[in-house]
């Protein structure tokens, strides 16, 4: 047919043009490479649809996927996708981490929840209760070690500290980071815990070893009650979420929530020092139920005595939204370390081999910097000129950590 056509409209076949104006080697060499690039173009043009149609697949595969609550739970089409994730039916969000092939490393069920270690494909080891991931390797820097340093930096001379709940043990690993810090205890529920990151997380698993550290293997909030008062400079609360929120917003409360009612945050304000700072796990403000969670906690902090109580936030990628936040109260902001303190404390630990990879001072006040709505949404029209940690104003203060 294309000789009849070049001939109808009396047109050189392009094979004639070749041969007449090219030896016939160039001839055949011409039309190899002019096959091949045709060729090529097709084989990746072919390649970029099904890559295409591959990510549209998982795309509406993960999209079509009748998840059960944010627990974690998987469905039939995530596990074929070897994906871990949690959805927050709340606001419709739903995020996963893709796993490598036979990613479980060790599965437990403790008393009183299921203890998963996976391999993930791109976050290292992943530590999984109920479901719902805890921490990864990638990425827990940033949740521990604001956590820990954010009160432990803010407090002028931190000696005798609380930590509830964190049995992965990286809270308390950065908390002995501080070298004036003379005692440590750390209270959990689930021994299980401990055992399993002693094990698959050395990096910070060791931090019971510390002859400074003293474990309690108990309920926190009982344990707490039985304290003398004046007991502590810091209490770090470091727990799991106090409710899950469905898609109509109902609150539905899990055991942790214990630790956020107002009897027992006043009987940590009761166990701190007339200088002491507490700190707890506050959830994301990108979550409507979470951020009334936040307002209300920070409500009953002032309420138990607190003269001062602020909102940080934290970029952690494997949480849900990507960020998480404490809430830090202090009984006497007037106290508090200043920031030439806080830049010598810091380069002091940093020099000792104890470097911090997310947390710098700089953070000691930025981390209280939130969006606009979010800062309307926790402090009204209240005057919040106090909110910052104390700066040498006659000083002239740089950060000299990293040198």
């Amino acid at each position: 047919m294309s000789c009849l056509v070049a001939s109808t409209y009396n047109i050189q076949h392009p094979l004639v043009v070749l041969v007449s104006n090219y030896s016939i080697g160039q001839a055949i060499n011409i039309i190899f490479m002019t096959m091949f690039n045709i060729f090529r173009r097709v084989f990746v043009g072919h390649l970029s649809l099904l890559t295409t149609l591959q990510l549209l697949n998982v795309s509406f595969a993960e999209i079509g996927a009748s998840q059960t609550n944010n627990l974690g739970f998987k469905s039939p089409n995530e596990e074929s996708l070897n994906r871990i994730g949690e959805l927050e039916p709340s606001i419709g969000f739903y995020q996963s981490i893709e796993m490598v092939e036979n990613s479980l490393i060790f599965a437990k069920q403790s008393k009183y929840q299921e203890i998963e270690v996976h391999q993930s494909k791109f976050f290292g080891k992943m530590l999984v209760l109920d479901g719902v991931i805890q921490l990864t390797e990638r990425d827990a820097d940033s949740y521990n070690e604001m956590m820990a340093h954010i009160p432990m930096f803010q407090h002028a001379n931190p000696k005798r500290v609380l930590v509830v709940g964190g049995g992965d043990g990286y809270v308390l690993k950065e908390v002995l980071k501080h070298p004036g810090v003379e005692h440590v205890d750390h209270v959990d529920l689930d021994e299980d815990v401990i055992r399993t990151c002693e094990k698959y997380f050395p990096q910070w698993g060791d931090a019971w070893k510390d002859p400074r550290t003293h474990l309690h293997i108990c309920d926190g909030a009982k344990y707490i009650r039985g304290l003398p008062d004046n007991y502590y400079d810091v209490i770090i609360q470091d727990s799991s979420d106090p409710w899950i929120a469905g898609e109509d917003g109902v609150m539905i409360p899990l055991p942790s929530g214990v630790l956020y009612e107002e009897e027992h945050i006043c009987q940590m304000y009761r166990v701190l020092k007339p200088d002491g700072i507490l700190n707890i796990q506050a959830e994301s403000f990108s979550v409507p139920t979470s951020l009334e969670g936040i307002i209300t906690w920070r409500k009953t902090m002032e309420a138990c005595g607190f003269k001062r109580s602020r909102y940080g936030s934290i970029h952690t990628t494997s949480y849900p939204t990507g960020q998480i936040g404490l809430l830090l109260g202090e009984k006497n902001p007037s106290a508090s370390s200043k920031m030439s303190s806080i830049l010598r404390r810091h380069k002091t630990i940093a020099n000792s081999g104890k470097k911090t990879s997310y947390y710098h001072p700089p953070l000691q006040r930025g981390c209280f910097e939130v969006p606009l709505w979010v800062h309307d949404s926790i402090y009204g029209k209240e005057d919040t000129s106090d909110l910052l940690c104390n700066i040498d104003e006659n000083e002239n203060v740089e950060d000299t950590s990293m040198s």
